[in-house]
């Protein structure tokens, strides 16, 4: 059995052991393997208690880059007192820290982990509850209906079919999601954000303007910068993680795209919505400094009736 990282709860101790109850939980880096088995037994020496302001994820993560900083600094390179090392304690902190700068879900550390929602009939990895392996079927990666149009009815005409962890329990831990979108006639899916993904579209059917604003630039006196492109059916347009952006059927026909998402579970933020739907409502103070309007102005776009399109 593979694997040298764990996080686990103890279960049973030795007999006449001290300093080990059950319950604890306890993490190990290096030998003995075989930490991708359910249960393990470990000598008491080689785990240590994980604080319970640490989360079991966080600590089976840093284990191995623990002992890599006191490699590094107790026995690579033994620090004096006073002594300058600046430079490359930033070193050790950027390569300790290098994993947690994915721009997508980080990678699973097994084949999959179908979400559940029985924890007592789970396992705990990557941040969910995970089927038990030998309880997953060929319908835990399976989901029909993307061929139906959604309802395109409503104040923006557009309609978003997700299939994320929350529709397809199989995604769990694998870092990639999906939409479907429709466009009715002059249909707009509105200025939004995922915080946590890069998208990838395609256009189907109809022609679509699209777009994304940068960043704040560096420099203040420079503005966010638009990039805009007219796509026809087989073109493909990626928007950049967390970046705003929307697509507009600028045509007289339907129109349907679909987009790949660099997570699990995205998130949306709509941005119009966000802003003056939110419950409850921001302070018309705070929106009348930010858009430099009347107040009657935000008290108008808070009364209006903001649409969530799936």
């Amino acid at each position: 059995m593979t694997g040298m990282e764990a996080v686990g709860e103890v279960t049973a101790v030795g007999l006449g052991l001290m300093g080990r109850k059950l319950g604890d939980i306890v993490a190990y880096a290096g030998a003995p393997m075989g930490s991708y088995a359910e249960e393990q037994i470990l000598p008491a020496d080689k785990v240590v208690t994980v604080p319970s302001s640490i989360e079991p994820i966080t600590a089976a993560a840093i284990m191995l880059k623990g002992m890599t900083a006191q490699f590094l600094v107790r026995r690579c390179f033994k620090l004096i007192k006073m002594k300058i090392i600046f430079g490359f304690l930033a070193t050790i902190l950027i390569v300790s820290l290098a994993p947690f700068s994915y721009a997508s879900d980080p990678s699973p550390l097994q084949d999959f982990c179908v979400a559940v929602s029985d924890s007592a009939a789970a396992v705990f990895v990557n941040g969910k509850f995970c089927k038990n392996p030998n309880m997953v079927v060929a319908d835990d990666f399976f989901l029909s209906g993307l061929n139906k149009p959604g309802n395109t009815s409503n104040a923006v005409g557009s309609w978003v079919t997700p299939v994320n962890v929350n529709q397809l329990a199989g995604l769990n831990t694998l870092g990639i999601s999906a939409v479907r979108i429709d466009y009715a006639p002059y249909g707009l899916n509105p200025p939004h954000t995922h915080p946590r993904a890069t998208e990838i579209l395609v256009v189907l059917e109809g022609t679509l303007y699209v777009g994304f604003v940068t960043s704040n630039p560096a420099n203040p006196a420079l503005k966010n910068k638009l990039f805009t492109k007219y796509l026809n059916p087989g073109d493909v347009f990626v928007f950049p993680e967390g970046l705003i952006h929307f697509q507009f059927n600028v045509g007289k026909t339907n129109a349907v795209a679909f987009a790949g998402l660099s997570s699990q579970n995205p998130g949306v933020i709509t941005i119009a919505n966000a802003v003056f739907g939110s419950d409850p409502p921001i302070n018309p103070a705070v929106l009348t400094k930010a858009f430099q309007v009347e107040k009657n102005v935000i008290d108008y776009l808070q009364a209006q009736f903001w649409t969530n399109i799936g």
